[in-house]
């Protein structure tokens, strides 16, 4: 739950200037992973000190963390079309940007995909 709430504080937007690498076209270089730990530092750094009043090192450092363990696990992710709807969706839509807004969202609509109303 608080995962939850620190992510939906992230609304505000201002800009991030390291380049988003998708998570199924990672290739394991040593350029693409430095390119992915500069967006996520950037990107917590934006949302934890720009956005939200909460730039401590300690905050910063356990979300760069949590993002970078969200990309790992979106490198495996199955369903490529689900996966490019949420970047589309909280990268294109609206400033929500972050692996771990990308992986949470894949992992609900991943999950109701399978779903239907029942009554």
């Amino acid at each position: 739950m608080k995962r939850i709430i620190l992510i939906l504080l992230t609304v505000c937007s201002f800009s991030v200037s390291a380049e988003f690498i998708h998570p199924s076209e990672f290739n394991n270089s040593d350029t693409q992973k430095e390119t992915v730990m500069a967006y996520i530092k950037d990107r917590v750094k934006k949302d934890y000190c720009k956005t939200i009043d909460m730039c401590q090192e300690v905050m910063l450092r356990m979300m760069e963390t949590e993002n970078l363990d969200a990309f790992k696990r979106l490198t495996r992710a199955k369903n490529r079309k689900v996966l490019d709807r949420a970047i589309h969706d909280y990268c294109g839509m609206v400033d929500m940007c972050t692996y771990q807004m990308i992986e949470m969202m894949y992992d609900e609509n991943v999950k109701a995909e399978t779903k239907e109303l029942t009554w």
